[in-house]
């Protein structure tokens, strides 16, 4: 199978997080065996599905330091399939065109393990290595990077530098801002809950429909895309408070900017305390946090404050749930994050909401003059490409693993702006072929 077939069918396999990313992690697991490499399946059950973290190593023997290759095996959830316009309406369907490979993963970041991996297998079985290389694929990135948890937690790997696949169109990132994943709840009201269900039964009943239209991209970069659910709540909020929400809808998960929201409301509802009050004053508390971000900047970084995303609401049978996500920056103390934290769960529990921090990750920064930075800005520049390191507004597993005390920069092939996230990624095949020579490279200068 040649390097580009290897790309069509890793990206045919669902690895979302409703499917789960087991069934492509036995593929690559597979694959990764054919390619001469000791494969190491770690498996764990998440909630109700079957995780897979995929562990190749070229010596069937675990060393006590290693150099870490690592990628994420799942992908966001694609969206309508309509809107995967360049390939037929099916994002698991790899289209190449104009030497540019199309489809959910391309570029967040299935494609680039292949990379590590057609690297890696090139230096054959047969070698002594100064520090061992090992390649991993793990699971559940976009859904809180339980998978590189699990591989410390439980000790599978012992890596002393990492390089990190992220789409950074092939420039290293020495730097990335943390997140915290928000959830809140906004329970129904005994009255509204009876008023709902009344409405629902009666033969003739009217209510008032509004769709929203918005730009998808990673929340990470929020001023790229067009927010339709914000679109939705400042419209609700013009609304008199007297208004019934019947359904609210948009967006499909916290980390993605929403390109669609549905809005139904009741305008003669009789309901004494309706939840769409309740909404707005949590929206304006959000808009007010919104606002004090700009206070603080990092001139590393573009966006260079903290942002927000609200990248879902749902209407639930007992309430209404908005999830959410922050982006932060590394000049951002942890006492002012729990401020911000604290106040919109005074606001929220102001208004019988429930609020919840789900995930919480730290930013990182590799500072310029370790031998890890230096190296591959060195190797980049042999290879007449970018020596001029960036930084990374969103967050990937570099944060869980330099925490422990691992030195970590990361790298791959594909755009983030206007790409990752949306039904339009892609990735050149010849940025593909560049990341390859590139981690031929680093696996020379630091493992050989």
């Amino acid at each position: 199978m040649n390097f580009v077939e290897a790309c069509r069918q890793l990206i045919s396999i669902d690895s979302t997080p409703t499917h789960g990313n087991r069934e492509l992690a036995k593929w690559a697991a597979a694959f990764c065996r054919q390619q001469g490499l000791y494969v190491e399946e770690q498996e764990e059950i998440v909630g109700d599905l079957e995780q897979v973290n995929v562990i190749a190593r070229p010596t069937n023997e675990r060393p006590i330091a290693e150099f870490l290759l690592q990628n994420h095996l799942d992908t966001v959830e694609p969206g309508p399939f309509s809107l995967w316009t360049q390939t037929g309406s099916n994002p698991f369907d790899a289209h190449i065109i104009d030497g540019r490979i199309y489809g959910l993963g391309a570029a967040d970041v299935k494609l680039d393990f292949l990379c590590k991996l057609w690297a890696l297998a090139s230096f054959g079985k047969d070698r002594v290595w100064k520090l061992h290389p090992v390649l991993v694929g793990t699971f559940g990135e976009e859904t809180g990077m339980q998978g590189a948890l699990k591989l410390i937690r439980k000790n599978k790997i012992a890596a002393k530098m990492a390089l990190i696949g992220e789409p950074s169109d092939l420039q290293l990132i020495n730097a990335a801002k943390g997140f915290a994943s928000v959830e809140i709840r906004i329970p129904f009201s005994d009255e509204e809950v009876q008023y709902r269900q009344e409405h629902n039964l009666r033969e003739s009943t009217s209510t008032q429909s509004k769709l929203f239209r918005g730009k998808a991209s990673h929340s990470s970069t929020p001023h790229l895309g067009e927010s339709a659910i914000s679109k939705m709540l400042e419209y609700l909020m013009m609304l008199p408070d007297s208004v019934n929400v019947m359904e609210i809808d948009g967006g499909v998960n916290f980390n993605t900017v929403p390109s669609n929201a549905f809005l139904e409301i009741d305008i003669d509802s009789a309901v004494k305390e309706p939840i769409a009050k309740k909404i707005a004053n949590i929206f304006r508390a959000i808009k007010a946090m919104e606002l004090d971000f700009l206070n603080y900047k990092d001139n590393d970084f573009h966006p260079s404050t903290p942002t927000l995303n609200i990248g879902l609401i749902r209407t639930n049978e007992d309430d209404i749930q908005i999830s959410g996500s922050c982006r932060i920056p590394p000049i951002i103390t942890h006492e002012v994050y729990e401020k911000w934290m604290d106040d919109l769960r005074v606001v929220c529990e102001r208004n019988g909401a429930i609020f919840r921090v789900n995930d919480y990750k730290k930013p990182y920064r590799t500072e310029m003059n370790s031998m890890l930075v230096k190296g591959c800005l060195d190797e980049l520049r042999a290879l007449g490409m970018s020596d001029r390191p960036i930084t990374q507004p969103s967050t990937n597993e570099a944060s869980i693993f330099s925490r422990v005390g691992i030195e970590c920069v990361c790298f791959g092939p594909g755009k983030r702006e206007d790409n990752v996230h949306t039904p339009k990624e892609h990735v050149a095949i010849a940025d593909l072929e560049k990341a390859i020579e590139f981690y031929k490279k680093i696996i020379e200068r630091f493992c050989l």
